[in-house]
């Protein structure tokens, strides 16, 4: 049975001596190769059945790179010349159709989940350590500034009904006319490995793929059959500090369907910091400022896409396992897992009706 788990090995320096190999594709039986790489600080991993398909193997290769190249280059923060990082800094920019459609994007979530899962929370994230910049801990008074200029509702939906002649926008006339303050900082990471699955997913299909599985940093698409011509499965870690590799310590095992699907788990068990004797979790709640504190360990969501499910997985984390549950279960495209601590320490997991686990 084949497994992979909901995240990736940490990226080492030890790692990278082994990139002139992982850049290397591996052949299985009956057509199917492994492609890997480097990509966003961490690892991809593509499994993916050749047989049908009109590119060659090296061509694949390829041309996964070149997507996630292309969106380092326009949304990651963490890249001084992509788009982003120019648009954070207020300058004008010539926006491609990467960064116009994760604009767009992030404001449907925004609107879909009242505002809790925020990319237009950036200065937020920098301010708690989270983000592009680590400060120290911000001040109720640090927190309270930022938050108002914190919120996509600030922002026009679709940048291209900004656009000057010449086709650049800029931030700050992506605020709303009349809405006082600053334009605020934008922070994809929430969402950017779940579109860079759907992104590879979709040139995979126009390429003929019909069976696939995309690991980027642990988001996941996949579709069709596994190698042994059998639905593919997904381990999902178990939330406990100190579990930092994947597939070591599993909670439990999703089968998904054959129709293309995005499978996504955050949680807040491997990425926090402890000062002064207080944990502080890695998801923010934009609407109040601060780091969550609740029950909710971990939150796999399976959606038709991977943006989705990393946009839901993420929301779910900020608002916990009650509310988490409701919103799962009053969404018929979308099915989830939580683990959570129960009352007496105990760790303890709801899933929908929908959610095929085949082994916990």
């Amino acid at each position: 049975m084949e497994k992979y788990s909901c995240r990736m090995l940490p990226y080492t320096v030890a790692s990278l001596l082994l990139a002139g190999l992982m850049l290397l594709s591996c052949r299985q039986g009956g057509g199917y190769v492994t492609v890997t790489g480097y990509a966003q600080g961490g690892t991809y991993m593509v499994k993916l059945n050749t047989d049908g398909v009109n590119v060659p193997e090296a061509g694949l290769k390829s041309g996964i790179d070149s997507i996630l190249t292309a969106l380092d280059a326009s949304v990651s923060g963490y890249n001084p010349s992509s788009i982003l990082t120019a648009f954070n800094a207020g300058e004008r920019v010539l926006p491609d159709s990467i960064f116009l459609e994760m604009f767009r994007l992030a404001g449907k979530y925004f609107d879909m989940t009242g505002g809790a899962m925020d990319v237009s929370a950036g200065t937020l994230f920098d301010m708690w350590g989270f983000g592009f910049t680590a400060d120290s801990l911000p001040s109720r008074a640090e927190v309270s500034l930022a938050k108002k200029y914190v919120g996509m509702d600030r922002l026009v939906p679709d940048l291209r009904a900004i656009m000057a002649q010449d086709g650049t926008v800029c931030a700050e006339d992506a605020v709303i006319d009349g809405v006082p303050g600053h334009p605020p900082v934008l922070n994809y990471n929430a969402i950017a490995q779940g579109y860079s699955c759907d992104l590879v997913a979709s040139y995979l299909e126009r390429a003929g793929v019909e069976d696939m599985l995309i690991d980027i940093g642990g988001e996941i698409v996949c579709k069709g059959l596994n190698p042994s011509g059998n639905p593919w499965t997904i381990g999902v870690d178990r939330p406990v500090d100190g579990n930092n590799v994947s597939g070591r310590d599993l909670k439990g095992v999703l089968e998904a369907g054959p129709d293309r699907c995005g499978v996504v788990t955050s949680g807040n068990y491997r990425k926090f910091y402890v000062r002064d004797g207080k944990k502080y979790a890695h998801t923010i709640d934009p609407r109040t400022g601060y780091p969550v504190s609740h029950s909710l360990l971990s939150a796999t969501i399976v959606a038709p896409d991977a943006v989705t499910a990393d946009a839901l997985a993420t929301y779910c984390m900020v608002i916990g396992v009650d509310e988490a549950r409701s919103f799962i279960e009053g969404c018929p495209d979308i099915e989830g897992y939580l683990i959570y601590e129960a009352g007496d320490g105990s760790m303890a997991v709801w899933k929908s009706s929908g959610f095929r686990l085949v082994h916990e």
